[in-house]
Order: C-alpha cells, then structure tokens, then sequence
C-alpha cells in the first residue's frame, strides 16, 4: 500500500482533513468513527459506482440501500436533490446524520447541496472516485445543481468534515474521464506551479498507465494548492477566483451544449485555450507559454469538436455566469506557466475573436 498523505483544509467552521492513500476507501468506516461522525450514515452514489466499488462502503452503509442518482452532468438538476431529500424522508433521517457522496463531481455536488439544506444541514463526508473531483471538486466546500439557463446557479459553500482520496479507485476510470481530471491538473499547474505543470508534462504515460509513482503526487500537489487557496478565501471573495481559470467558458460551453457534448474538464481544457489566446493578444502572456499549454492539451487526446459552435451563442452563455458582479465579469488570465491574474475588464468582442482563435466560429 502506497503511503498516504493527509492535507488541511481551513473553513470559517474548523479545519477537515484530506486524507489522500491506496486502499482507503476501505477504511472509510474506521475514519469515519475516528471522528467521531453520526453512525446513521447514508451513502450517495450511482449505479455504476455503486457495481464497481460498492463492496468497500458496504459495511459503512450497515445494510442500507445506497441513494442511487443518474448518472451524468445532465443530471445535477434540483430533481436529482430532491430524490435524495425523499430517500432520506423516508428512512427518518434526523440531524444526527452522516450523507457519504460517493461518486465523482455530479454525485459530490449534487449529494453535498442535499446534505447542506436538509434539515439546514446534516454532516457531510465526499469519497470522490474519478480523478476531477479527487483533484477539485471534492475539497474547497463548494455544492450545487445547474439550471437549464446556466452551471452551478443553484448552491451554497458547506465544507465537508473529511474527504476520502483512494486513487485505486481510478483503476476503472474510462480513459477520457481521467483525461477530462488530468486537465484540472493542468490547471492547477498554470495558476500556481510551474513545477506540476512540467511533472505531468514530463510523466504524462506514466499518469495514464495509472502508476502510483507519477499519479499520487500530481494529486497530492493539487490537493494542496487547492487547499491553500481555499484556506485564504473559502467564499470567493477575492483570491479563490483564480481557481476559475478556463471555468468561465468552460461553463458556458457545457450549458450552450446542454451538457451532453463535453465532459467537465474538457471544457474547462478548452477554457483554457481560449483564456491564453486572450492573454496573448492583450500582451499578458508570452506565445511561448500558450504554445506549451496548448501542446501539453494537445498530447492528451483529442477534445470534442467545436468549430460547429457559436462564439456568439457562447458569448451570450458567459453573461450569465455567476462570475459577472454588478455587470462586470471576472475573469482569470494566465500572464504564465505558474501565474494568473484576474481582471474585470474582458470586452465582449475581444473574448468573441479569442473564441474563434480557439476554433470557433463567428
């Protein structure tokens, strides 16, 4: 078993651990009672988790059922919310109980807004088991449903009390959902290490063959830059802004797409590619560095296409997003491999030609 790694994750309500490791979601149970956590413990999850990787939660479910939930980021809808407000109607959960979101992003976000307003907020433990949420989502506190008209419109911050990483996990990962996790990796690299960004780069084979050697530590290290900036500004005040860097088309592209073209991080990775067009042509960053991200995107697969798409469509897809403040988008620009800026200033027409210098069209 490969050493595991345990990260602090400040919150206004107390600190949490991650706690990164071959092999420990099998251990959930006895994490769980370390801490001490309600013994009604409920677990959240899909069909297809649960088939695959059930047996290692199923003494923590004490023979309950799981919460089964669609797979699919078409499905992180306020219905989906709702079913697992019924389930737990249904068994009389009270206050003094545990929901484990077990699952990648859709589960975690979907599972953790429930576990937030049911009875105004029950504890909650993730257990992601796709590398994007073992990377992102899971750590930072952010939950939340998509409405038909944008992304993530419905949420709240509500930080678990503990985040299970096991990255044996990923041995069943569909190889273009672990690319669509490795491109957050990417991101990670670009707003804050140039160090992670050359790592993947240089053990690129090694991370898709799965090898602990080059996986773990690419996780740990997201882990803790997003812990870090998490710790600094958990509600998006100011700095935890930079953990949008490519999100803001991302989302617009998975809304415009109604979210069955592009998987989370493929957006996001193409959200990139039209930030750094951006930087280039305000001057903000050396072609040099959109070149390497651009090669490194590439030399991970192909992306799904969008020449067919609108960048106007798109364009009108970004008004919405919840980044824009008193009618001012924020948004995060590379100025390097390693840095970021965020301004308020992007024109509509200057991000409509660094769309079609992406590959979209007019």
């Amino acid at each position: 078993m490969t050493t595991s790694v345990q990260i602090q994750v400040h919150s206004r309500h107390g600190a949490y651990p991650v706690h990164i490791g071959a092999g420990l979601a099998g251990e959930l149970g006895r994490l769980l009672d370390e801490r001490g956590l309600p013994e009604r413990r409920f677990v959240v999850t899909s069909a297809r988790i649960w088939r695959l990787h059930g047996r290692l939660l199923a003494k923590v479910q004490r023979r309950r059922e799981p919460i089964l939930l669609p797979d699919g980021e078409r499905h992180k809808t306020l219905a989906s919310v709702a079913r697992v407000y019924d389930a737990l109607v249904r068994a009389e959960a009270d206050r003094a109980t545990t929901v484990i979101a077990f699952g990648g992003g859709v589960v975690g976000d979907t599972a953790g807004f429930a576990a937030a307003t049911y009875l105004r907020g029950v504890t909650l433990v993730q257990v992601p088991s796709t590398l994007l949420a073992q990377v992102d989502s899971a750590i930072g506190g952010k939950v939340g449903v998509n409405l038909a008209q944008g992304k993530n419109l419905v949420g709240a911050f509500y930080a678990p009390v503990l985040v299970v990483a096991d990255p044996l996990l990923l041995a069943t990962l569909p190889r273009r959902e672990f690319r669509s996790g490795l491109y957050e990796v990417v991101k990670y690299g670009v707003i804050a290490s140039r160090d992670l960004f050359d790592r993947l780069a240089g053990t690129l084979a090694a991370a898709f063959a799965r090898e602990p050697a080059a996986l773990h530590p690419i996780i740990a290290e997201s882990c803790r830059i997003k812990a870090d900036v998490v710790g600094r500004d958990e509600l998006e005040h100011g700095p935890r802004r930079v953990l949008n860097f490519g999100h803001t088309v991302g989302h617009a592209l998975e809304a415009t797409t109604r979210y069955r073209r592009f998987l989370h991080g493929e957006a996001v990775a193409l959200g990139m590619l039209v930030a750094a067009e951006l930087a280039v042509a305000r001057g903000a960053l050396p072609a040099d560095d959109r070149d390497r991200l651009a090669q490194l995107i590439a030399q991970m697969g192909p992306l799904p296409a969008i020449a067919d798409l609108s960048a106007a469509a798109t364009l009108e897809a970004v008004r919405r997003d919840k980044k824009t403040v008193a009618g001012r988008l924020h948004f995060v620009l590379p100025t390097g491999i390693g840095t970021v800026t965020v301004v308020d200033d992007v024109g509509e027409k200057e991000l409509e030609r660094a769309m079609r210098a992406a590959g979209m069209r007019a």
